[in-house]
């Protein structure tokens, strides 16, 4: 694997010497996402494999061009997960693209992001160095966590070589209820439901029904669905429906919006909405505009932003000054050359 981090710093001397920009990409299932693909391509693919799993530390490491599937495979055989359901949005994803865009699924508020989930990167920076931050213990994690600045940072700040998360046992049985009401109900009923002492593993709202998971041991199952009650039923593929965007909910949308907010805020008026994390997520389907999106959000102490769009323009978020300074402070920190992919996040680098 040495001769293809050689290859991986040769191609990006090369573009530092010719001032030309990159684009790391892995399966390209999260290519939606952004303002623009620029740069000629460091395909990861080839640089696969688990580096080291040990079952009973919970630490798992790879590379960052093993299939997602593949590493979620591994782990289930030995009875574990990623704990916070990443997408895939498409069969080619990657372990790296899952580390690199920081996307997570259904049960992200019950147990936690991806970046709460890393401990450790092996990364390239521009300059052809070959660094690693963190390590394999929470213990090891001192000074700059910079292993979790670039979970989420899509590409533009260093290549992922390597990756160390935790992972967790999978619950021992899982049950799916069904409550219909209205979204406001829905709201309202999350939030009481999250603040006791419940198995919840995921909630969701759409199609004037409130969808609760309950994860864990069989016992605590059973007495949360008999005091819950509702419709029970099989619901893995309709959590899968929503994880990677298959529910009729997210087909033929021109534009897709994802709105973080109080999980208490009241319904939006903005367009058909399916609302995840205990009202804290709110997916839009509507051609309103970023300023439109984020004003709502905003008065709702959270942020718009354009998760998908047939018709970008120009713009996926709207961030304040201050941040927007600290954000470009950190790309010219890590990326003084600017060659990983300029402008997949911001317009103006």
């Amino acid at each position: 694997m040495s001769d293809h981090i050689e290859q991986f710093r040769n191609t990006i001397a090369s573009a530092v010497n010719d001032k030309r920009a990159l684009r790391i990409r892995g399966g390209g299932s999260k290519d939606f996402y952004g303002l623009r693909l620029d740069g000629d391509v460091i395909d990861t693919r080839a640089y696969s494999g688990i580096v080291e799993y040990e079952p009973t530390e919970l630490v798992f490491t790879a590379r960052a061009g093993t299939p997602l599937h593949e590493v979620e495979a591994t782990l289930a055989e030995q009875g574990q997960m990623l704990a916070f359901e990443p997408p895939h949005f498409g069969s080619e994803a990657t372990f790296g693209g899952c580390i690199a865009t920081g996307f997570s699924g259904p049960r992200r508020a019950y147990q936690g992001s991806v970046r709460d989930f890393v401990l450790g990167v092996r990364v390239l920076n521009s300059a052809g160095e070959d660094l690693r931050f963190g390590g394999q213990v929470m213990k090891n994690v001192a000074g700059y966590d910079v292993s979790r600045l670039l979970t989420g940072s899509f590409g533009t700040l260093a290549l992922i070589l390597e990756a160390s998360v935790k992972v967790l046992p999978i619950p021992e049985t899982e049950q799916t209820l069904r409550l219909e009401m209205n979204e406001a109900q829905a709201i309202d009923t999350m939030n009481r439901y999250a603040g006791q002492p419940l198995p919840l593993s995921a909630t969701c709202f759409v199609d004037k029904g409130l969808y609760i998971r309950l994860s864990g041991a069989a016992s605590a199952v059973a007495a949360a669905q008999k005091q819950l009650g509702g419709e029970s039923f099989d619901g893995e593929p309709f959590w899968q429906s929503v994880r990677e965007h298959t529910h009729p909910f997210f087909a033929d949308a021109k534009s897709m919006w994802r709105l973080s907010v109080k999980s208490t805020a009241a319904p939006h008026e903005l367009g058909p909405t399916l609302i995840e994390w205990n009202g804290s997520l709110r997916w839009v389907s509507g051609d309103g505009e970023l300023s439109q999106m984020n004003a709502s959000a905003s008065a709702c102490g959270g942020y718009a932003t354009l998760f998908r769009s047939t018709h970008n323009g120009g713009a996926i978020q709207q961030l304040q000054p201050g941040m927007l300074k600290l954000q470009r402070g950190i790309k010219q920190a890590i990326d003084p050359e600017g060659i990983f992919g300029p402008h997949r996040l911001h317009d103006s680098f």
